[in-house]
């Protein structure tokens, strides 16, 4: 299934999707390519935030882009690969019978089912601002991923139960 109909379908089923990648095998290259996509994505949402801030403050646009930049393609990748990690480790001493890269999938889908989410929150950032409205998609965000976290991680540990 294309990316996009997957990010769709996860938001009607999270644990189906995981299942679905989990069986089409070990493929690390596919974990880094979903972890990298999210953070792009990621990356891609700040742009309207970090535009208003150079707008207000009168600051440079392109040192702006180029912290976000290094920020979540180079160093926000390492910390979601360590969560993962951390993620796996409580689920082995809860029960969980998953593997590493199952978990890392599930981090890693989550995080880039739920960037249309973050799409929302830069554009909202950008066009009105800090307020209400930004913490609400904020905490829809968070609560959203949170839930497609925990139904892969789920899916990925202990599969059907």
């Amino acid at each position: 299934m294309p990316v996009a109909a997957d990010i769709v379908a996860t938001y009607r089923g999270p644990r189906r999707v995981m299942r679905r990648l989990l069986s089409l095998g070990t493929r690390e290259d596919r974990a880094l390519a979903v972890l990298m996509a999210g953070c792009v994505v990621v990356f891609i949402g700040q742009w309207p935030r970090l535009a208003r801030e150079a707008h207000l403050t009168g600051q440079e646009l392109n040192p702006l882009l180029g912290g976000a930049l290094m920020a979540w393609i180079f160093i926000a990748p390492l910390l979601l690969y360590a969560l993962a990690l951390v993620s796996h480790l409580i689920a082995k001493l809860m029960g969980g019978q998953g593997t590493g890269y199952g978990a890392r999938m599930a981090l890693f889908w989550a995080f880039l089912a739920a960037s249309p989410l973050i799409l929302l929150h830069g554009l909202v950032a950008g066009f009105i601002g800090s307020g209400i409205e930004l913490q609400i998609v904020g905490a829809i965000w968070l609560l959203v991923f949170g839930w497609f976290w925990t139904m892969n991680l789920r899916e990925a540990e202990w599969g059907k139960g």
